[in-house]
């Protein structure tokens, strides 16, 4: 075999082994929400929520970017875990994307991420009423409703996907990724005079209308994420009384919160898909997904249930408020892939590869993520 006949050969091997042509991909952009679980850089260390004020500090992206990204991890989170199954490059944060960065106006082809790390579903003007707002990041899943709509509207589709053939194809070919949100209103709300239940009910209200809206005009296909079991969190379980644990030795009436404000969320997505029969909407279950691992972490190669990989003080959960990861005082484990938890609430790069496994291909979204892919394959032939 000649050169020339090589080259033509490899040349060809190439484009059919290429996994991003346009042609092939499911998607060809995704749109994420959410909070510090989903954020790819919309906060960095003097913005960020004030007991993880470190972010852009090492050894925060060591395992991955081996540089820290303000993604709130030691590398790759769920969302780009999905991104990277996609084709897809990671997303840009849109803030980085609304300030011109070359780099992130480039990305940005692949989709735009919307989730602020601290982010709450109810509005900022709640916590602060109430006197929550210490802690407090002043952007709601209201305020990245309306980033969406304004990078929409810079698109020429504030309309939605009825504005024009290119609104069409710009939705019909995107997959929107709410991640979960909601945990920090309970946090911030922890020893207020405001009842946990006042604060569910207004924060899946706010969740709902959300969806609502994307539904409505925007989204055809979407995936909602679910809380995890907060009481499994370094965090919950050092401040908590000792006699407040579960089966899973977790913090029980955090749990409970996670699974009360998960029932009702998913009745609230099967009342929605009901009123939108052309799109499709798929539950991620991130609560059963965790608790798999926390109930046989060895199964999926962690040793370290508990205790943070990055953090201050040892002890069973190696976590003190304010010396948290980043801080001088701060120390890093050797391994990090042996952890399940990163810096307290935020977890290691190797938890959430076993989360965006367990929702792409173990069947802990509902419907499949196999399912969305049919729906969607369909829709492409019609």
């Amino acid at each position: 075999m000649n050169m020339a006949t090589i080259f033509i050969f490899l040349i060809f091997f190439a484009i059919i082994m290429n996994p991003t042509s346009s042609s092939t991909l499911p998607f060809t952009n995704i749109f994420a929400f959410g909070d510090s679980f989903t954020d790819t850089g919309n906060t960095h260390s003097g913005n960020g929520p004030t007991g993880f004020n470190f972010v852009s500090n090492s050894p925060y992206g060591m395992t991955f970017f081996h540089r820290p990204t303000n993604r709130y991890s030691d590398g790759r989170l769920v969302i780009d875990f999905v991104a990277s199954s996609l084709s897809l490059h990671y997303l840009p944060p849109y803030l980085h994307v609304k300030k011109g960065s070359k780099k992130a106006i480039a990305a940005s082809a692949s989709g735009v991420n919307f989730a602020v790390g601290g982010s709450t579903a109810i509005e900022y003007e709640f916590f602060v009423k109430n006197n929550m707002s210490l802690d407090t990041v002043p952007d709601s899943i209201g305020t990245q409703l309306q980033w969406f709509l304004e990078y929409a509207k810079a698109q020429g589709c504030e309309e939605g996907w009825a504005q024009s053939n290119s609104c069409m194809r710009l939705f019909d070919n995107a997959l929107f990724w709410v991640g979960e949100i909601g945990a920090n209103d309970y946090a911030y709300s922890v020893g207020s005079s405001v009842p946990s239940s006042v604060v569910q009910d207004l924060a899946i209200k706010r969740i709902t209308a959300f969806l609502q809206v994307l539904l409505d005009k925007y989204a055809k296909y979407v995936i909602v994420q679910g809380l995890p079991p907060t009481g499994c969190l370094p965090l919950t379980m050092t401040l908590a009384p000792s006699d407040d644990r579960d089966d899973l030795h977790c913090v029980k009436t955090a749990n409970q919160l996670s699974q009360s404000h998960n029932a009702i969320l998913r009745d609230k997505i099967t009342a929605l898909r009901k009123g939108h029969n052309h799109t499709v909407v798929l539950y991620a279950d991130y609560w059963g997904s965790y608790t798999s691992v926390m109930k046989n972490p060895v199964k999926y190669g962690f040793v370290e249930p508990f205790k943070a990989c990055c953090g201050t003080g040892g002890g069973p959960y190696n976590y003190i408020p304010f010396e948290v990861c980043g801080s001088p005082s701060a120390g890093v484990c050797a391994n990090p892939s042996k952890y399940v938890n990163w810096d307290g609430v935020h977890l290691t790069e190797a938890m959430y590869k076993v989360m965006a496994d367990s929702f792409l291909h173990r069947n802990y979204t509902h419907p499949s993520f196999d399912y969305l892919l049919m729906r969607r394959k369909n829709h492409h032939h019609n």
